[in-house]
């Protein structure tokens, strides 16, 4: 092939990976087919689903040349599925979709120009809420987006930022730059949670787009994030690879970042309480405590909110009366409406 007709490079590589989603599916690569410019690439990787998502997929690749599938032979999780499908990536970015979401109507255009006038590491973009019956909620980290910087950063200059939700599909990352991190996804869930971290961490470029791009599908039926399963305790494990790739970098390490990292590491551990078995979490909340002395950074203050209060009684280790209070807590930001921000509750989120 002559270079004059050497297809050109895509922008925006696509990965989802998919298992027993067959619901779904459909929906959520029509929301992607119909907005995808015709050099956009999209990685299907089916992880062995045993439902007929397989055969949806082969039936649209079929009629649309931008879908690619993998089949793998055997079910390793999501976090092995990214990792296929990176992989395969040619594009200069790559978007990780949920086969249970979908984009947002002209999410991906408004993702493709930002791309294109700030040539971010890492573009962190703005999302909604699906709640089962049809109803829909702002995403809470958009008031944090909004107030970020027009223009490229790092997170030395914007610290809160680290209290935006820990997913891959949250961010559109630069190919290169996420490979050459050295940080892949691991097995079983809260496997995002270290390579989010190591994004933000080693960017030297962060955009913030606070356009809602992403419609992320909250307590869908046998999702894990809606389960109670002592598979929660693996965000020990997550956060333990995220403190140590912080120890990695000190003193390089803003002490502002480490506070916020360290905020928003106990802060996601009290959020997955309520979806740790009954019996099982008076030694969850005691290995919160465990994590609070361990990784306390030196000259720490608690903030002066209900944050604070909660984390006051982890590192008392004061499980009885957090059990007491969090439930009072909970019926207040109800009361209040649910505002946004790294206060609101998120139990079934990152």
């Amino acid at each position: 092939m002559s270079p004059d007709r050497m297809p050109a490079q895509p922008t925006i590589s696509i990965v989802i990976p998919i298992y027993a989603v067959e619901e779904y599916l459909a929906a959520c690569l029509d929301s992607i087919m119909r907005q995808a410019p015709a050099n956009t690439e999209v990685i299907a990787v089916d992880d062995a689903s045993p439902d007929g998502c397989g055969r949806i997929l082969d039936a649209r690749a079929r009629e649309d040349p931008r879908l690619r599938v993998v089949h793998l032979t055997g079910h390793a999780g999501p976090g092995n599925a990214r990792n296929v499908g990176l992989a395969q990536a040619a594009g200069e970015y790559v978007w990780f979709v949920d086969a249970d979401d979908l984009l947002a109507d002209g999410g991906l255009a408004a993702v493709a120009a930002r791309l294109e006038r700030d040539r971010p590491d890492v573009l962190l973009i703005g999302y909604e809420n699906l709640y089962p019956g049809g109803g829909t909620g702002p995403g809470p980290g958009l008031a944090l987006l909004r107030a970020a910087p027009t223009g490229p950063f790092p997170l030395a200059e914007q610290p809160q930022l680290i209290h935006l939700t820990m997913t891959s599909w949250s961010k559109v990352i630069r190919r290169t730059f996420l490979t050459g991190l050295g940080v892949a996804f691991a097995d079983g869930i809260h496997e995002d949670v270290p390579v989010s971290c190591a994004m933000l961490l080693r960017a030297q470029r962060i955009s913030a787009l606070s356009r809602v791009c992403y419609r992320y599908r909250r307590a869908r039926p046998g999702s894990f994030m809606a389960t109670a399963s002592s598979a929660q305790l693996r965000i020990f494990c997550s956060y333990e690879k995220v403190f140590a790739l912080a120890a990695s970098a000190e003193p390089q390490l803003a002490r502002e970042v480490r506070a916020a990292l360290f905020e928003r590491a106990i802060w996601h551990y009290t959020t997955l309480l309520p979806l740790v078995p009954r019996k099982a979490r008076r030694a969850y909340f005691r290995r919160m405590q465990d994590d609070f002395v361990r990784y306390r950074p030196v000259g720490y203050i608690h903030p002066r909110s209900v944050r604070g209060v909660k984390f006051w009684l982890v590192e008392r280790n004061a499980y009885m009366i957090y059990t007491v209070l969090e439930p009072v807590n909970q019926l207040r930001l109800l009361l209040a409406g649910h505002r946004a921000g790294p206060e609101r509750p998120a139990a079934a989120i990152k």
